[in-house]
């Protein structure tokens, strides 16, 4: 599948996302957002939240300084391009604030959603800049603490028939146990990269495509400074800066909140568990349901142990701590703590002068439970932006969508139903009124007969029954025939159907949430950022299907 480089980018078009996927939640927090304006700190649609956001922001203490030259750091030891290190710089004036997004550390840059918060943030925050005058930076928070290995360590791609295929990483010490953020890749992954290699449709760009993987993912590299790697090469020139969360010079700035927590055990669980009780009563849903004796805190000592309040007693993982002792460690050490799900969000936007962040539809149910975390831990709460979300299509799948007027969620289900429907709506009209009349005609005179039978003997009812079920299925079976002497007929229409549909929806999922961003870099090259930063529409409450 070998990509047109002159090839226009089409207008893309928008799917409802009431008609497309969504819960609840995040399909009334756009179009009906007044029924849980309660539980967030203001409608992103609305211009008055946008001024109100940016001045408790700006007027917000913060060590700026300090944030300016952990960042310019990072960036330097990745060699991240100038423009990401000038906007690093930029958050240094009190008047700047910025719009941030974060995901896990995935194997090859995770699925294509990643990119797609990235880009959302980026647009945003030249639009915020743009209408409010205020200097607006793009942060991109490399989730380098999370241990879910399981999650980040594979990568999906298409061969040249647009068969899926999973790649992982295996056998690396630590997996699963402690933080991505210190798992180092071994050399294994030269053998992953070589099946990449392998397994990816050759195109002009694959060659740059292997070689740009294989400096990011190197023998002995982290897997969260991988990550952040290819990020900077992706987005750093439209000023993105990645920040990795696990960075420990980072963790004083939030050594305030971890004692706040540690002399407060159990309140911040309690302020997020009682507003999710509150959403499910509201008929919504609580993303996160928190364990009764959890802290929002865990201790990196030793790998990472979740600190517990239980019986008026703080514990590391099941080991009792002394409440004064552990607090004075939080304040003289900080960097042996990290929060949790609950509290990540609050220390971001402590660190960051965040007015928005742009979030996919877990963290948007999540963060609805948490704005009175925000107000006890002093910090104020960002604007909540839902990401872009989209489906990159080639022109002969468009085509293929615009001839037959098929909806893009009809090609999901793994079968050709959808075909089949749209197929016999085109077949000639005598073949389907016959068909249709055989079928009516079968019945009615079945049911004379049905009627008649029991005068001349009842024991016959079950033999014509029998019968009529038989002769159903028969003309069934023709029906049947026919639809596949249609498809035979166009057998072209099948293999655009298929094509369409290994594209859209690689083993049933929708695509941003399968492919992985390598087998786009080796689609589209270096055009893929700056051609879906232009094409890609950031308003809300459409799905769009797009071509670059």
């Amino acid at each position: 599948m070998r990509p047109d480089s002159t090839m226009q980018a089409a207008q893309p078009q928008g799917i409802d996302l009431r008609q497309w996927s969504g819960s609840r939640l995040s399909l009334d927090y756009t179009y009906q957002h007044e029924k849980l304006a309660r539980y967030y700190a203001g409608d992103p649609a609305n211009p008055d939240a946008w001024r109100d956001v940016i001045t408790r922001v700006q007027a917000h203490p913060r060590d700026r300084a300090a944030m300016v030259a952990i960042l310019e750091a990072q960036l330097a030891a990745r060699q991240a391009p100038e423009q990401a290190r000038a906007a690093a710089a930029k958050l240094a004036d009190p008047r700047t604030v910025a719009i941030v997004t974060g995901q896990q550390a995935g194997l090859f840059g995770g699925p294509l959603y990643t990119l797609m918060k990235g880009l959302t943030a980026a647009r945003l925050a030249a639009d915020i800049e743009a209408q409010y005058g205020v200097p607006c930076v793009t942060v991109f928070w490399n989730h380098a603490e999370d241990h879910d290995w399981e999650e980040v360590a594979s990568a999906w791609i298409l061969d040249d028939d647009l068969q899926a295929h999973r790649l992982t990483v295996a056998g690396i010490e630590g997996d699963g146990h402690v933080p991505v953020g210190q798992v180092r890749l071994t050399e294994d992954i030269t053998r992953v990269l070589a099946e990449l290699d392998t397994l990816l449709p050759q195109t002009e760009f694959t060659a740059a495509t292997v070689a740009q993987l294989r400096r990011c993912y190197a023998p002995g590299t982290g897997m969260a400074d991988a990550f952040g790697q290819l990020l900077d090469v992706l987005l750093g020139p439209l000023g993105v800066v990645v920040f990795d969360g696990s960075d420990p010079a980072a963790k004083p700035l939030a050594s305030t909140i971890f004692q706040r927590v540690l002399a407060h055990p159990g309140h911040t669980r309690h302020l997020a568990s009682d507003t999710g009780q509150a959403l499910v009563a509201d008929g919504y849903h609580a993303q996160v349901v928190t364990q009764p004796d959890a802290t929002a805190l865990f201790s990196m000592v030793e790998g990472r142990s979740p600190i517990k309040y239980r019986d008026e007693q703080l514990l590391v993982g099941e080991t009792p701590v002394d409440a004064a002792t552990l607090r004075a460690d939080a304040a003289a050490h900080p960097e042996r703590f990290s929060p949790n799900v609950l509290l990540r969000a609050v220390v971001q936007d402590t660190l960051l002068p965040t007015i928005a962040y742009v979030a996919g539809p877990s963290e948007l149910a999540y963060l609805g439970q948490l704005k009175n975390v925000y107000a006890f831990h002093e910090t104020p709460m960002p604007l909540i932006v839902q990401r872009a979300t989209g489906t990159i299509l080639d022109s002969a799948s468009l085509r293929f969508l615009a001839r037959t007027s098929l909806e893009l969620q009809s090609l999901q289900a793994q079968d050709e139903h959808a075909l089949n429907q749209w197929l016999e709506a085109q077949l000639p009209p005598t073949l389907e009124q016959a068909l249709h009349d055989l079928e009516h005609t079968l019945d009615e005179r079945m049911a004379a007969l049905l009627a008649a039978v029991p005068a001349l003997d009842p024991t016959l009812d079950g033999a014509v029954k029998s019968s009529q079920g038989r002769l159903a299925h028969e003309v069934r079976g023709l029906h049947a025939k026919v639809i596949s002497a249609a498809k035979r007929r166009n057998e072209t229409l099948r293999r655009q159907f298929a094509h369409a549909q290994h594209l859209a929806f690689p083993g049933g999922h929708p695509q941003e949430r399968v492919l992985c961003l390598a087998w786009y870099m080796n689609r589209f090259g270096p055009a893929l950022v700056p051609r879906l930063y232009e094409c890609l529409p950031i308003e809300g409450g459409k799905h769009w299907l797009l071509q670059i």
